[in-house]
């Protein structure tokens, strides 16, 4: 049967790409609409729905754009200002503003080129943009700042969305992988293309933002392990795709955004969101392993045994490897324990997520999963492959599901 399972790249961040809101921003982590709408084939517009690992709020966008409420949590503070700018309903006279406000900027644009513009301590900088380009949108981001304010103190979304396109579209940065790499070359940019190419993208965001949501989705930033309670809202369906346990930083694609944004300051706070997140290890994240101790002892034995297996190959780090999976997994059980507190009775849960190797050891994520599930008492617990994720390795991506009964 696996060897007839499909990558289905429809399920993935790619065929977002021209659907309105979702395309905004490109992000590898984001997974597609088509996916969140096999999930949730049967349409209820009076269900809340969940997604408490909200990345770049795909799900928390379709069931708004549906008519439904939905709610979601991210860990990171700039994907719930991402996510909140997505789920927002815009009015005209918000979009005729920013319109005028723009032109406004870009008039201002071409006297400080040659000034002093603040830019981000990017590390090694230079590699992402040329000296002249940098001096383009580094002047473009100072009109926009003093039109606007900074990107995280106001309203306009829109236009540091737009502008983070920009930034991404004029850099040497590849997106082969999750974590990224680079052109072999740094492309120089002129002063007019950098105006005209940030004032076409911002025209393509505001055309799509100008459609109206039918219903409402909130991003909160919060940690999945420890949510307790939504306003006494209880949740009739969850719809997720948390991290998977592969030892991928999901910020480092973020970083250039963040670091424009000032979401980020200096690369030791994007290691301190690491740490915090589930799934995500590097920089102090990694180093904090090796002192990290568990907390719930409770946990499927088949975790303890591949834990085992992965640190007996005595394969450079398969110490610190093995304490990573079970970290990732340990978490996991925090976070469905803490759901419990939010559901429904009967509420129906689903989460997206990947299976993975180590050392040449499978770590059986579903099953894994599934049996937290179990233990904490959610029922009719099952999974099913969605598609295959890599054509070398038996690397896929399932759904599994279950009903929280109360």
């Amino acid at each position: 049967m696996r060897n007839t399972v499909k990558q289905r790249a429809e399920y993935t961040f790619k065929f977002n790409r021209n659907l309105g809101r979702h395309g905004w921003l490109r992000l590898t982590p984001a997974y597609g609409v088509k996916l969140v709408e096999k999930l949730w084939e049967y349409r209820d517009k009076n269900a809340v729905i969940l997604d408490p690992f909200s990345g770049t709020a795909t799900t928390g966008l379709v069931a708004a754009e549906r008519g439904n409420q939905a709610f979601a949590f991210d860990i990171n503070p700039f994907l719930v200002w991402l996510g909140n700018a997505k789920c927002q309903t815009y009015s005209p006279d918000c979009l005729t503003d920013i319109r005028q406000q723009v032109k406004e900027a870009l008039r201002a644009y071409p006297n400080l080129i040659h000034q002093e513009n603040w830019t981000p301590k990017i590390f090694r900088i230079e590699r992402w943009w040329s000296a002249s380009t940098l001096r383009a949108i580094a002047a473009l981001r100072t009109a926009l700042v003093e039109q606007f304010g900074e990107p995280s103190n106001n309203a306009y979304g829109l236009v540091w969305i737009a502008f983070c396109r920009l930034v991404i579209e004029t850099s040497s940065a590849a997106f082969n992988h999750i974590s990224m790499s680079f052109h072999n070359s740094v492309t120089h940019f002129e002063v007019e293309y950098v105006e005209t190419l940030f004032a076409n993208i911002l025209d393509v965001i505001l055309k799509s933002a100008n459609l109206p949501l039918l219903g409402d989705a909130s991003i909160v930033q919060a940690d999945s392990r420890t949510i307790t309670d939504l306003n006494g809202i209880k949740v009739d369906r969850v719809i997720t795709s948390p991290p998977y346990p592969n030892r991928m930083s999901y910020i480092r694609e973020l970083r250039p955004y963040m670091y424009w944004t000032k979401f980020l300051q200096e690369a030791k706070e994007a290691g301190e969101i690491d740490w915090q997140s589930i799934g995500g290890t590097w920089g102090i994240a990694t180093s904090r392993l090796a002192s990290w101790q568990i907390e719930e002892k409770v946990l499927p034995d088949e975790l303890f045994f591949i834990v085992d297996r992965i640190q007996k190959t005595e394969r450079k780090n398969a110490h610190l490897m093995g304490i990573y999976v079970l970290k990732y997994f340990h978490d996991m059980h925090l976070h469905l324990s803490a759901l419990r507190n939010l559901l429904a009775s009967g509420a129906k849960v689903q989460y997206a997520i990947g299976n993975s190797t180590f050392f040449g050891n499978k770590v059986d994520t579903p099953a894994i999963i599934a049996h937290s599930m179990k233990m904490l008492g959610y029922q009719q617990v099952r999974w099913e492959i969605i598609r295959k994720r890599n054509s070398n390795k038996a690397l896929y991506e399932y759904c599994i599901s279950a009903i929280w009964a109360g």
